[in-house]
């Protein structure tokens, strides 16, 4: 592949037609949610106020009724219920593992599907969303890569993966109730679901801003971090329009094993990723880049692997998440012993880079890392099979 050939989006991609009837609110950037209005009416001086209303209404409440909008007249609300819907992805099951993390079946238009995970932590709760349905990127230690892609997610798609976990979580503020100090159950937010995130870029942005907006979800871009296996032109773009914390699915050391285990690499290479890294933090306010590296036994385990991390990543600000890998029926890897992982960690940490070891979570309900893929496309790949297609 021509590494300098532009970014092209197969057909496939393309969001399939929505059936004809009333415009889903839910997913409209503040400007397209103005302009809807107008176009049903409102006149053009109250849109901006009547967007910014129901907003509220819609992300900071969480009201899915448009009766409900009581600072609306009841003319207006009757125009709103006759001319929009307030549809969020269905959930079709609901799994919670002996660790409390939670994962979701959830159904999207055109009855495809894609799995969201919430992950509780003591100081903090993260909800690991997906961007497509299924994975172009073929990552030879992924499950979810195993899935052909069927299409890109909507913004609504994306944001209402939030919003549906919001619900089971029963976080929604009490209408009328005054914010107050208890902390979020859903507090931080991860692109690192199914698909990648910057093949998807506009409807990602788009679903973003809605769950930034101070007067909606109001997420800050440090509780936001999008991982990308390194589509190189879109991280500028990502630094620009989003602005959240980045993470780079790594876990190579040479371009001969990233080629194997994440073939984007054959596209742009280790060299040209690591260039467009070095400028993010300053251009996007982020602190620091954090490299996720999957610890494969004998594959990209070693001493040498280590030392050549470190020095491959000098100067830029960064996190080391090692990652011990994550088995699923046909995987051709075996995860690295925890000794390894740990001689692997020394040498990171003591070149001055913090290496923490992910602990697996939700491996009893195959919600982990690298493990997710709908229950209906479940269909297993053998371990020799995949061997022979990576040649490793």
């Amino acid at each position: 592949m021509d590494p300098k050939a532009p970014i092209t989006q197969d057909v496939l991609t393309i969001p399939r037609k929505l059936p004809d009837g009333p415009q889903n609110i839910i997913g409209l950037t503040r400007p397209a949610l103005r302009d809807a209005l107008i176009a049903a009416g409102t006149k053009e001086k109250q849109a901006k106020m009547r967007a910014g209303q129901i907003w509220q209404w819609l992300y900071h409440w969480g009201v899915r009724d448009f009766d409900q909008m009581t600072n609306l007249s009841k003319d207006y609300r009757a125009m709103l219920a006759e001319t929009f819907v307030i549809s969020l992805p269905e959930v079709v099951t609901r799994q919670i593992s002996d660790d409390g993390t939670r994962k979701y079946l959830v159904r999207i238009a055109g009855g495809h599907e894609v799995e969201v995970v919430y992950i509780p932590e003591t100081d903090r709760g993260t909800l690991c969303i997906s961007s497509q349905v299924g994975c172009t990127l073929t990552c030879s230690f992924c499950h979810t890569g195993t899935q052909k892609l069927v299409r890109n997610l909507t913004p609504g798609e994306i944001i209402g993966q939030v919003m549906l976990a919001r619900d089971d979580l029963d976080e929604w503020p009490e209408q009328g109730a005054r914010n107050t100090a208890a902390p979020r159950l859903l507090s931080n937010i991860v692109l690192m679901g199914m698909g990648e995130p910057l093949y998807n870029f506009e409807n990602v942005r788009d679903a973003m801003k809605i769950a930034l907006d101070p007067e909606g979800i109001a997420l800050s871009r440090r509780r936001i971090t999008l991982s990308t296996s390194g589509v190189v032109p879109e991280i500028a773009r990502t630094a620009e329009e989003i602005g959240c914390q980045l993470a780079v699915s790594f876990h190579a050391t040479t371009d001969q094993v990233r080629d194997k285990l994440v073939p984007i690499n054959k596209r742009w290479p280790i060299a040209d990723l690591l260039d467009a890294l070095r400028v993010y933090p300053k251009a996007s306010n982020s602190e620091r880049i954090t490299f996720e590296y999957v610890m494969l036994d004998g594959v990209n385990d070693s001493d040498e692997d280590a030392r050549r991390l470190v020095k491959l990543i000098e100067g830029i600000p960064a996190k080391i998440n090692l990652i011990p890998f994550n088995e699923w029926p046909g995987a051709p890897y075996k995860r690295s012993s925890n000794n390894r992982i740990r001689a692997f960690a020394d040498i990171v940490y003591n070149a001055g880079y913090s290496s923490p070891v992910r602990k697996p979570r939700g491996e009893d309900i195959m919600a982990a890392c690298g493990q997710l893929k709908s229950a209906t496309e479940r269909q297993r790949k053998s371990r020799a099979q995949i061997a022979q297609e990576t040649g490793l």
